[in-house]
């Protein structure tokens, strides 16, 4: 039994130890937005919320990239919200503005008020509000 125990723990010290070294040396840094500058739930600005290894994130980042691409002048600003801490206020931020008092998850956009969750939404209903925002312009 004690050498049950023993193995455990050892996989446990292994497991841990790796968990760190992914998140400190592999995962790749992210520039931080400062919320006091970033965070306004403006109509012209499309906030985009994503996690460093969410599945459902990496299904809507080709479509993102185009996105990106094809409406240059609209500001589209790209924010990891699980590893980086400033961030997070950021997108809790965001998300109180625009009457959301618990974030939904990620991927998320917030322009203004309208919020749109998941790899489903994201790409069926963001092009519409990025027209009216560049019909703005």
């Amino acid at each position: 039994m004690d050498k049950l125990i023993k193995i455990v723990v050892t996989l446990f010290v292994v497991i841990a130890a790796a968990s760190v070294a992914y998140v400190v040396y592999i995962t790749p840094s992210v520039p931080a937005v400062t919320p006091s500058a970033a965070a306004s739930a403006s109509d012209n600005i499309v906030y985009y919320f994503y996690g460093q290894g969410c599945p459902h994130c990496a299904n809507i980042s080709p479509f993102m990239e185009n996105i990106t691409k094809k409406y240059p002048d609209v500001d589209i600003r790209k924010l990891e919200v699980w590893y980086n801490q400033t961030n997070q206020q950021v997108y809790a931020q965001v998300n109180a503005e625009a009457g959301i008092s618990t974030p939904p998850g990620v991927p998320e956009i917030v322009i203004g008020k309208t919020v749109l969750v998941g790899d489903k939404d994201i790409p069926t209903k963001l092009e519409g509000y990025l027209q009216a925002i560049e019909k703005k312009k």
